[in-house]
């Protein structure tokens, strides 16, 4: 499971005194364990691995806005810094696909949910969604869906 390699981690930053992976990691366990609890409270269990990519891709998605706010603000520092901890947390996602195959993956999903228009965005979505969940980002992916369907 996703937690144990993210424990395993935690271990070795700790044996190593890598402090920005610690940290980082520390983060992403207190981030879990926030959305654990919050599932709890609406009556579901603990978050599966393919819920867990989503949390993640949420937390990489938050630091790469903040890149671009102390980029603009000037403070490099502060911007490589959350550079490291995206680093860190890409390494529990699966590999992103391509262009290419997001393309392919697009036009299967059209195909698979017979979409027609722009009123079946959501089905495409979310027939991607379920089957690349943390393969593809999906603000691009969304751009792409809509495109094709327009066109």
């Amino acid at each position: 499971m996703m937690r144990d390699d993210i424990n395993a981690a935690v271990k070795e930053a700790m044996k190593a005194k890598d402090e920005r992976k610690l940290g980082t990691l520390r983060m992403v366990n207190s981030t879990i364990k926030n959305a654990d609890i919050e599932a709890r409270g609406n009556g579901k269990p603990p978050l599966s691995d393919a819920e867990l990519l989503g949390v993640l891709q949420k937390m990489i998605k938050q630091r790469q806005e903040a890149v671009e706010l102390y980029e603009k603000g000037g403070r490099a520092e502060l911007a490589a810094q959350e550079r490291e901890e995206i680093a860190v947390i890409s390494a529990y996602l699966p590999k992103q696909m391509s262009d290419d195959d997001v393309k392919k993956a697009i036009s299967d999903a059209i195909a698979e949910t017979g979409a027609a228009g722009m009123k079946d965005m959501g089905k495409v979505i979310a027939a991607l969604k379920a089957k690349y969940t943390g393969q593809m980002d999906f603000a691009k992916a969304s751009g792409l869906v809509k495109a094709a369907l327009t066109g």
